[in-house]
């Protein structure tokens, strides 16, 4: 009789059997991606040993990309095709954009349903391709790193991210070939590894200033549970925000406008410089090149820039302030302020928070890699590696959820900060006599005026049987599910029909735009996938000179000169054509190396063990 084998629920039939899941911060300055590794996690780092990868996709003559450091050094002199901080773009209308006069970018407007694009010399890209492009090289890296495939991602966002933000998230994910497990906020991803590293329990604050958007999440620990009480935060606020602003003092400092200065990238990169020496320094050069030719050179102090920026940090304590009085909180009540987000690092924000708390943060994680990290202990949960299984994750609804009444009114069916899974219904009825259908708007915000919140779907409810106005009985249920995302259903009580919607929010995209995008992946496929074998070939070149060149520097006397000067040949002829753009004639010359040096191989592998087995006897040995 054959043995069935049987596990315990939510583990892996195959004990021995470990999936591959990652988890992705994917962030408007720097994206990175981490994983468990024998029981801890860790970020991984690319075949430079670097662990960040820079949010820049830059699309090069000849229909190539760039990603990450190599798009980086472009972004002044191709200002145009090198997306930065794509992050800020995503789910959002061209009316949502601020200062686009001081982008570097064309935009092409969505329109009143639609979400923004840009302009490259590759065509029309959305920030939805342009992130999928980012996840799909952490993939790779992830893959490589494991020498296998990925099961699955946990993705983090920020808290503030509405409805329409989460969705072109989770189409990026999907473009980028990834299994997407789950969103999760990032101040929840971070306190998560914060809270399993230390045994913290307690109430905590999570302060995020990435970037690009600010969070601030107020958070329960017990046991285990990890549970959001209160979320807020400013999804326009960030560290570009800070180089906005110091570059705009400079300059009015220096008696030169905006309008003179013709490359809007090298200004923000300026700031940015001048702004992180400013972390470890009182005083630091801001200093650029003028279209006129001219230098400019200004001596910028610490106390300078706090006082450029004092507008932001404040604006980011008046959502802390917030958020502590919708969880019903004084400052005195949080046990600790952890601080995550390279922007963090700026003296006057752990000043701010510090004088706010009036207890210094908490600092003693690398703020850059805190949400990677805690996705990676979610994502290995969910992907059922953990057998223990002892994390329980309460997320909540950053932005209130309901439907359009009559006069344009917003009637909340779903309050922010209720933790989600959540489900709630609301009986309604019509207006008129006879009405047999009734238009559902759903929308989301804090505001009381349709006008004023962000519009969602629209579907309608038809078959309403023919009643005095007031009679019927329409229950709208709102569903939102783990990540965050909603669907709404409309029933009729008496006569049972019934509509229903899976929300596909008006900045995401179609179903269509994202088969067509998959479409045009698939068509660029080939030709990503040459130039990945491209480049693995030529590692594997490397890896094979160097071994073969190690060999002969030991052991070279082993060879008689015909056998070493055929092998000479053959490293000459992987040499020569290393350099090319064909990888299949690399991978030919490594294999003709590597066959060619199987005899020396041999004699090596013989002399060592003579060498370990001499003055050895039979009876030591056994």
């Amino acid at each position: 009789m054959a043995l069935l084998q049987i596990s315990e629920p939510g583990q892996s039939p195959d004990p021995h059997q470990r999936r591959i899941a990652v988890g992705i911060d994917l962030g408007t300055t720097h994206s990175l991606v981490a994983a468990v590794r024998n029981g801890v996690p860790e970020c991984l780092p690319d075949t430079q040993g670097r662990i960040l990868l820079p949010s820049i996709v830059r699309y090069a003559e000849a229909g190539k990309r760039q990603i990450g450091d190599d798009a980086k050094a472009f972004a002044v002199e191709d200002a145009a095709n090198t997306i930065v901080s794509v992050k800020r773009f995503m789910g959002r209308s061209l009316a949502d954009i601020g200062n686009q006069e001081q982008l570097p970018y064309r935009f092409e407007d969505g329109g009143a349903q639609g979400m923004v694009s840009l302009h490259t010399r590759a065509g029309v890209k959305s920030p939805v391709e342009i992130s999928a492009e980012i996840l799909a090289t952490l993939r790779y890296r992830a893959e490589d790193t494991f020498n296998d495939d990925l099961y699955g991602a946990v993705i983090t966002v920020p808290a503030y991210f509405d409805d329409a933000q989460r969705q072109a998230t989770k189409d990026a994910a999907k473009l980028a070939g990834i299994n997407l497990l789950r969103l999760i906020n990032e101040p929840t991803a971070a306190a998560i590894a914060y809270g399993l590293d230390n045994a913290s329990e307690g109430i905590y604050a999570v302060y995020d200033l990435g970037g690009g958007t600010f969070d601030i999440s107020i958070l329960r620990l017990t046991k285990g549970v990890f549970e959001v009480i209160a979320t807020g935060g400013d999804s326009a606020l960030g560290g570009d925000d800070y180089d906005q602003a110091l570059a705009q003092w400079v300059l009015a400092q220096a008696g030169v406008s905006l309008s003179q200065v013709q490359d809007l990238a090298a200004v923000r990169m300026a700031a940015k410089r001048c702004k992180e020496a400013l972390t470890d320094s009182n005083e630091a050069v801001f200093s650029m090149d003028l279209h006129s030719g001219q230098r400019l050179e200004q001596r910028v102090t610490r106390a300078d820039f706090d006082q450029a920026t004092a507008a932001l940090t404040k604006r980011s304590i008046s959502a802390v302030r917030r958020a502590l009085r919708d969880a019903d909180l004084q400052p005195e009540e949080v046990q600790g302020v952890v601080m995550v987000g390279g922007s963090t690092r700026m003296p006057q924000v752990q000043e701010a928070v510090e004088a706010f708390f009036d207890r210094k943060p908490l600092t003693n994680l690398n703020p850059d890699e805190v949400v990677a990290l805690g996705a990676a202990i979610q994502a290995n949960q969910l992907a059922g590696n953990n057998a223990a299984g002892d994390l329980l994750l309460l997320d909540v609804i950053p932005l209130s959820l309901g439907i359009e009444t009559m006069g344009g009114l917003v009637e909340r069916i779903i309050s922010r900060n209720e933790t989600i899974p959540a489900a709630r219904a609301q009986d309604f009825t019509t207006y008129k006599d006879g009405q047999t259908a009734m238009a559902i708007h759903v929308v989301q915000g804090e505001r009381d005026l349709v006008a004023d919140c962000r519009s969602l779907a629209r579907f309608e409810l038809r078959g309403i049987p023919p009643m005095a106005a007031g009679a019927a009985r329409i229950r709208v249920t709102f569903t939102v599910d783990a990540d965050g995302l909603l669907s709404v259903s409309a029933k009729e009580q008496t006569s049972g029909v019934e509509a229903h919607i899976d929300v596909k929010p008006s900045y995401g995209l179609s179903d269509e735009q994202v088969a067509q995008m998959l479409q045009d992946g698939f068509a660029t496929a080939q030709q990503d996938m040459k130039a990945r074998a491209l480049v693995e070939a030529r590692v594997d070149a490397d890896r094979m000179l160097l071994a073969t060149m190690s060999a002969l520097e030991a052991d070279a006397d082993l060879l008689q000169p015909e056998a070493l000067e055929k092998i000479h040949a053959l490293m000459e002829q992987l040499r020569a054509v290393q350099a090319s753009e064909d990888a299949a004639q690399i991978e030919a010359a490594t294999q003709a190396l590597a066959k060619g040096t199987e005899a020396f191989a041999a004699q090596r592998m013989n002399r060592n063990i003579r060498e370990a087995l001499a003055g050895k006897s039979v009876q030591s040995i056994s």
